[in-house]
Parts: structure tokens; sequence; C-alpha cells
């Protein structure tokens, strides 16, 4: 439940915001496709799935274009920095520990169960983060702090615990490749928001977005047929 609890929450919940400091949402959405490559890796060398050749053509194909999109992003904007896109990249591997953790260790156990121990374990953790980090302090002299409180209200709820249950009952019912395969859609819903938000897109990240979702399709395609 620690495990599941950090790398499925804390540790994604601080390289995120960390990145995001310089790397745009819409970027940042589609370096969420390691994390298929990520899950195939783990059950592989961790709980000894075996990996048919298709998926090890796909792996390949999908790492050519993660790096393609990784350095795209970089040459693309100047205020790009390696260690803000290998924040991102991390908590894409936190991501596929955690979930492929929750199948293999934790499958006995029902979806709310486990967001709701998961929560519970980091809880005085993240208590004493937020005291280190002087969360308070921030909160009374910051204009913007209530309307950001809100915002983060918004994330926990439903960007991180209602998702959280409802990943995790996709994944009592199917393999971690295949829960994983969400990552077809984040990139494309994170591209989509920072067009919106006239974030500076480059056609050469697109593509190689579309590079890593081939390999990712070909890790799991037989699951999605399955």
């Amino acid at each position: 439940m620690l495990i599941v609890g950090f790398c499925g929450n804390i540790f994604p919940a601080f390289l995120f915001p960390f990145a995001e400091t310089e790397v745009s949402s819409g970027f940042a959405g589609m370096l969420n496709s390691f994390t298929p490559i990520f899950t195939l890796l783990i059950c592989f060398f961790i709980f000894k799935t075996p990996v048919s050749k298709r998926q090890v053509w796909g792996l390949i194909i999908g790492s050519i274009g993660a790096v393609t999109l990784s350095l795209s992003g970089i040459k693309g904007n100047e205020n790009y920095s390696l260690i803000h896109v290998l924040a991102i990249i991390l908590a894409t591997f936190f991501y596929a520990l955690n979930l492929s953790y929750i199948k293999f260790k934790l499958n006995d156990l029902k979806p709310f169960d486990i967001a709701a121990l998961g929560f519970l374990f980091v809880f005085p953790f993240a208590l004493v983060a937020s005291l280190f980090f002087n969360a308070q302090e921030v909160i009374q002299s910051n204009n913007h702090a209530m309307e950001g409180l809100i915002y983060i209200a918004v994330l926990s709820i439903i960007g991180t615990s209602l998702a959280l249950v409802i990943f995790n009952q996709i994944l009592s019912m199917s393999s971690p490749l295949f829960a994983s395969s969400v990552t077809y859609f984040i990139p494309i819903v994170a591209l989509l928001l920072g067009i919106i938000f006239d974030e500076k897109i480059e056609a050469f990240q697109i593509v190689g977005m579309f590079v890593v979702l081939l390999g990712v399709y070909a890790i799991n395609k037989k699951a999605v047929l399955k």
C-alpha cells in the first residue's frame, strides 16, 4: 500500500507540478505515453510476465517515438530543460509501477479500498511535507491562495480520488497493459487543452506522440482485442 500511495500519488503529484513550471501541459500530456512502455518492462522484469515479439517491436517503436518527443520538446522551446522532461518520464515510471503492483499484489481488494488505503497510508507524509514547505504561510500571504485551493480540491476529488477508483476498477477486470491504454487518450486530451489555452505545440511533437502511440498499440494489441 505504501508503494501504491507513493508511486501512484505522492511522487507524481510533486513531479508533474515541478515539470510544468517550464513544460506546457500539452507536452506533459504527450509524455504520458511512456506509461505503457514502462508497464511492459516492469511486468516482464519484476513479475515475469511473458512478452511476445510483437510487444518487443512495439516497445522499440514506442521508445523511438518517446525519445523523439522528448528531444523535440526541448528543442522546440528554449525554456524546456532535460530535468523537467525527465521529471515527467520518472512520474510515468511510478504510475506504471503503481498499476502493476495493484494488479499483481492487491487484486483481492476492492477498487475503493485500494484508493482509500493508499491515501490513508501517505497522509502523514503529505502532512509533514505541507509543514516543511510552509504551505500555511503561502496560503495566508498569497492573494491567489484560495483560488488555488479550489483548483487543488477539484484535482484531488475528481482528477485523483474518483479517477483512481475508476482506474482500479478497470485494472481489476483486465491486464496492467490494457489499463495503461488510458495513455491513448491522455496525450490527445492534453493536446486539445493545450491548444485551447494557447500553448505552443510543435508539429514534430505531434508526430512523436503518434509514433509513441503506434508502439503502444502494438504492445497492447492482443489485450485490446481480448
